[in-house]
């Protein structure tokens, strides 16, 4: 079986891009290894930037559709210390600067508007390998195959279709997440819901930190940031949620107990999330007939611009496949000539701000970015 385009992951990345080949009459087939669109949680809040995540929906014909799925208020922004002292608070200035959506509904409405079949769920992916004349065959873990001339990886940071393209591997970047959910927050958890406020929380200190986000229905969403190697986490055995819990809380023994329960009251258990990077200006040649498009292509350091760059990039592709009809050549080479200073010049953006999140000088350093109009991660 071979389809126009086939596109490896159904995340964000990958869906704007079937979308907007879609609104230009060209098919495609997403291969994602999940069972369903709702095999696991989809992560937390995403601000939608108006320099590539909103022209990625405007591409796709959903701005409409993206306006519905703003949540008001979520903007406001406080940074604590320790102690719970407040060092900033910004409250939501209601001029829809970087509208805050959840990202589970983000990917629901990008499902919604692609044809009944477009993702083929439970296919995950053994192998891929060249056939020659662009052409390239993906072998799935049950054992089928499937054959393509136009193969995009937007399979994230561990993706299989990289290696065709290029040898680099992400690597720890130093800090790992740890994350937590507080449920009805504003009624079980009260200190806790007003030290979080109507957005984001951010109190970090050199090395580590907790950062937290008001979602829909009151939820308290965190990550708990820490500077440790994989050693230390592999001591720890996050399949003892108590335990684990109990080692994380220890490295904020002092805190503001109002910081400290986003950790020790969670109503989920603990999830380990390392963070990894692939080398900054990550780029390869021209490899006919494939292309990476996301984490799989620029895989940095989290600072809210790694979804909002993964859907324009599945954008810019699709305009340039649609752009030049029966030259695939022509369209990857456009694209990705684009791509590789835009995702380089992200990449080292990247850095800094993670750097200005957890580095010497938090959480002053952060502070500065933020009263700069600046986006920081989370």
């Amino acid at each position: 079986m071979t389809a126009s385009v086939t596109i490896i992951g159904a995340g964000l990345g990958g869906l704007t891009l079937a979308r907007v080949l879609h609104v230009h009459g060209i098919p495609a087939v997403i291969y994602e290894a999940e069972p369903s669109p709702t095999a696991r949680s989809q992560g937390g809040m995403l601000d939608i930037h108006h320099h590539n995540g909103r022209p990625a929906l405007r591409a796709a014909g959903l701005i409409e559709e993206f306006r519905g799925l703003i949540l008001e208020g979520r903007e406001a922004t406080r940074v604590l210390a320790p102690d719970g002292t407040v060092l900033l608070d910004e409250p939501d200035d209601g001029t829809g600067g970087r509208p805050e959506v959840q990202r589970g509904e983000l990917r629901r409405i990008l499902l919604d508007s692609l044809p009944a079949g477009t993702v083929r769920w439970g296919h995950k992916v053994a192998g891929v390998r060249t056939l020659g004349d662009g052409r390239h065959e993906v072998t799935f873990a049950d054992g089928t195959t499937v054959g393509t001339s136009l193969l995009v990886g937007a399979d994230g940071a561990w993706s299989r279709v990289r290696p065709l393209l290029s040898d680099a591997t992400p690597e720890y970047v130093g800090t790992s997440f740890v994350e937590t959910h507080l449920f009805d927050g504003d009624t079980r958890h009260p200190a806790t819901a007003k030290a979080v406020g109507g957005g984001a929380l951010f109190a970090p200190v050199p090395g580590r930190g907790i950062q937290a986000h008001r979602e829909s229905g009151g939820t308290l969403h965190t990550y708990v940031a820490l500077s440790r190697p994989p050693e230390w986490f592999a001591g720890i055995d996050f399949t003892d949620p108590a335990a684990a819990t109990a080692r994380i809380a220890q490295e904020f023994d002092g805190w503001a107990p109002e910081l400290t329960a986003l950790i020790t009251d969670g109503d989920t258990a603990p999830v380990l999330r390392p963070l990894h990077a692939l080398p900054a200006g990550h780029r390869w040649d021209r490899v006919p007939g494939a292309t990476l498009i996301g984490d799989a292509a620029h895989l940095s350091a989290p600072n809210g611009e790694g979804a909002n760059l993964a859907m324009y990039d599945g954008a810019e592709l699709g305009k340039a496949i649609a752009a030049h009809p029966g030259d695939v050549e022509a369209a990857l080479t456009e694209y990705e000539q684009a791509l590789f200073p835009r995702s380089a010049e992200a990449a080292a953006e990247a850095a800094r701000d993670f750097e200005l999140c957890f580095g010497d000088n938090a959480p002053r350093s952060l502070i500065d970015l933020l009263t700069g109009h600046e986006r920081p991660g989370r």
